[in-house]
């Protein structure tokens, strides 16, 4: 039995924005029925060229529809260039973590909407990249290359849980190590920087971050906090309830909120309360 969060449980019970949307701007399908998990996702822009709608339709698990279901709702309000930077980890820890065995569901609402991004600008439907290296499930070099430098993979049993490579015969595995060892001794030996956060991809995090992990504790407590503002990384909040009139409310911003937001969002976070 796979350990789903509460989101996971949520999305998959209720998914948001199942469907198609009507006369669409970006459309991809990706994956496939034979290989266990497939996925149609759809979007239009308003006259901002902000994404206003999202909907999907996936055959696969229940890490697949609940990932699908958070891309949706996650892009909505963005524009194109902010949804070219969403990552399949974003993904994940929209939804609280996926379970290591169901992170390439994560990976297919990623390289989807990649592909319905690439459609909406006229970019012609790449043939497939590099050369197969999984034949069970059709995985190329270049797949599986992404995937280890992107998520830092280390073992086979990764790679699979990322991509699916490996996971069926097994013929492939010698190959899987082959490329890990070419990429982990070349991410070892070229820094790399941590991907920058967009602000709403930023604000969207601390939000999902405050109702998950930081208000049931004060709330358990009699207390209470509300996000104000986000500037930069600064990020502006009100106690509230017995937070309020607590003296120790500045410790508690220091020692547990900022502290769940730098290990959760961003490490630069500063948590500042709104000046009366």
């Amino acid at each position: 039995m796979w350990d789903y969060t509460d989101k996971v449980k949520e999305h998959f019970l209720n998914p948001r924005n199942v469907g198609e949307v009507e006369n669409p701007d970006g459309v991809a399908e990706v994956g496939s029925i034979a290989c266990g998990d497939a996925l149609k996702f759809t979007f239009k822009l308003d006259d901002n060229k902000r994404i206003k709608e999202a909907k999907f339709k996936t055959f696969g698990c229940a890490s697949a529809i609940a990932s699908a279901s958070a891309l949706t709702e996650m892009v909505k309000g963005m524009t194109i260039e902010e949804a070219e930077k969403v990552t399949n980890q974003d993904i994940a820890r929209f939804l609280g973590g996926l379970p290591e065995e169901k992170m390439h569901c994560s990976v297919m609402g990623r390289e989807a909407l990649e592909a319905a991004i690439a459609h909406y600008k006229g970019i012609p439907e790449r043939a497939v990249e590099g050369e197969i290296v999984c034949e069970c499930f059709g995985v190329t070099d270049r797949e599986i290359e992404r995937a280890i430098r992107e998520n830092h993979l280390k073992t086979i049993e990764e790679v699979t849980n990322y991509t699916k490579a490996g996971g069926g015969c097994g013929n492939c595995h010698g190959a899987i190590q082959e490329i890990l060892d070419r990429v982990r001794s070349d991410m070892e030996t070229t820094p790399t920087l941590k991907p920058r956060l967009s602000n709403i991809q930023k604000i969207r995090m601390i939000e999902e971050t405050i109702e998950r992990e930081i208000r049931p504790s004060l709330k358990h407590d009699g207390g209470d906090i509300e996000l104000i503002d986000v500037i930069g990384n600064r990020v502006i909040v009100a106690t509230r309830g017995a937070c309020a009139s607590c003296q120790a409310s500045n410790m508690t911003l220091k020692n547990f909120v900022e502290l769940k937001l730098r290990e959760l969002v961003w490490p630069e976070l500063v948590v500042e309360e709104e000046s009366q």
